[in-house]
């Protein structure tokens, strides 16, 4: 019986472990999600916009703030001001907060109102939403 030489065992390694470590882009990291890394860097480039929520002198119909330092606090436990029996996000249950819906454009179908956000700009990706939806499922660290 002839046995594999070194050299092919070690090119069948190295191609195992080059497939293994390839990454696909459109989907959410297999690590897990740090806010400050990860979700601030999303709040801050589609939300927290002077008139939306980037500012402590938001309208009334827009309080919350999402704003690095000042988002985490805004955001996980905090009851929803549109549809107060549920949270904005609710650690690990996307599927009980509400700041999730509002992104996957949900909102009605928990008896929530209002526009998909982020408003006035296409929606988030899939994968930027799945990069959410699996933060929160990890608990929504504040990382």
């Amino acid at each position: 019986m002839h046995q594999p030489s070194s050299v092919s065992a070690v090119l069948a390694l190295s191609v195992l472990l080059w497939a293994c470590s390839s990454e696909d882009p459109t989907q959410p990291t297999m690590g897990p999600v740090s806010f400050a890394d990860d979700i601030q860097p999303i709040f801050t480039g589609s939300c927290a916009t002077a008139g939306c929520h980037g500012t402590n002198q938001n309208p009334p119909e827009k309080p919350m703030v999402l704003l690095a330092g000042q988002a985490y606090d805004n955001i996980v436990g905090v009851s929803s001001g549109q549809l107060a029996t549920m949270f904005l996000i609710t650690p690990r249950q996307p599927d009980n907060s509400h700041l999730v819906h509002k992104i996957q454009g949900t909102q009605a179908s928990i008896g929530g109102s209002g526009d998909r956000m982020p408003l006035g700009i296409p929606p988030l990706s899939q994968s930027t939403i799945g990069l959410i939806r699996q933060w929160v499922t990890e608990g929504a660290p504040g990382n």
